[in-house]
């Protein structure tokens, strides 16, 4: 993207900032060419680069830093028909203290539920002294028809709506899959701008919204990159790999990909989005592998939880024990630690 720099773009206007950046009024057809005359993907090239960036050593003050960095970015999830409020108080409980043994652990970044319990994260988190200006997890809930995305958008709307007013802070859409592979991108773009609406509470503030773009199912790299410009167009505060449902989800390729999406978008508009990979990341190797992607690739602005989240559940237990590890010198076992 060569282009120059958009210096007078409002973030709060994304139809404003997407007109500016596609040079004309936003339609299906503007789209299709603008999403189209973005450059191609190498391939290989981005296979190479995650390989060569994967085999970098992090070591002591540096990979003490790393693990706690990782647990500050982990959105703690639990996305199944069997959740119970149970369940919730119990991630909450962890969400705060990940390791009770250890104050100097920090709490991570959000706890991500289904709208329906997150008046229930909520409570949790308050009784467990989340919700404090020192310490305060943030709720994140799954919206629009999560994990498919098949339904309409009325139906989308008034689901975002929903968690909105229950409280929560964020809202994980995702895309209609089924719309962007048959180049209906004008439909999936209005979708996208029609739950960032969602997202506004009555006292103008609003909701973050991360939007999903499933990428096992867009069938390569330049379909990647087409769907994190589409989404970052729309209004997207930060872009999701994956719902964690299916596999592959988030490969480090995959997110270099939207990594540099990201980049070139600040580049061209000013204006910074986030990057969320979810899913498959079960190591606290595999999360500083991501640090270090982030690190070579946006820079080092982006290591923060307002830019960097980890959607997962099991990959806080092997960070809890590596930083254990590197406290003692010895492994201890996963019986002190829940296991989700």
């Amino acid at each position: 993207m060569t282009a120059p720099r958009i210096p007078d773009a409002m973030p709060d206007d994304p139809q404003r900032l997407a007109h500016r950046v596609v040079g004309s009024a936003i339609d299906e057809t503007s789209l299709r060419r603008f999403l189209f005359g973005l450059a191609g993907v190498d391939e290989v090239g981005a296979d190479a680069r995650a390989a060569r960036l994967a085999t970098r050593s992090i070591k002591t003050d540096a990979k003490a830093w790393a693990l706690d960095t990782v647990v500050s970015m982990i959105d703690l999830t639990t996305l199944e028909g069997a959740d119970t409020a149970g369940k919730v108080r119990g991630l909450a409980a962890k969400a705060v203290r990940p390791d009770p043994a250890d104050p100097t652990c920090p709490p991570v970044a959000a706890l991500c539920v289904y709208g329906d319990l997150v008046v229930t994260a909520i409570e949790a988190l308050d009784r467990a002294g989340g919700r404090t200006p020192a310490r305060y997890v943030k709720v994140a809930a799954v919206a629009t028809a999560f994990p498919s995305g098949r339904a309409s958008q009325r139906i989308r709307v008034a689901d975002t709506a929903e968690a909105v007013a229950a409280g929560a802070d964020e809202i994980d859409m995702v895309i209609d899959r089924g719309a962007f592979l048959a180049g209906r991108f004008g439909q999936v773009y209005d979708d996208i701008c029609a739950v960032g609406e969602a997202c506004r509470r009555p006292d103008g503030s609003r909701a973050k919204l991360k939007v999903i773009l499933e990428t096992g199912e867009l069938g390569g790299y330049d379909a990647v990159r087409r769907a994190s410009w589409l989404a970052m167009l729309a209004g997207g505060d930060t872009i999701k790999t994956s719902t964690g449902k299916i596999s592959p989800a988030a490969t480090l390729p995959v997110t270099l990909v939207m990594l540099e999406a990201v980049r070139d978008f600040e580049a061209f508009t000013g204006r910074a989005v986030g990057v969320k990979p979810a899913g498959g990341i079960r190591t606290a190797k595999d999360a500083i592998r991501h640090l270090v992607a982030v690190n070579e690739t946006t820079g080092p602005q982006w290591l923060t939880p307002d830019r960097y989240r980890f959607g997962a559940s099991s990959l806080l237990t092997d960070v809890l024990l590596q930083r254990r590890k590197a406290a003692t010198g010895a492994y201890s076992s996963t019986r002190y630690f829940s296991v989700e």
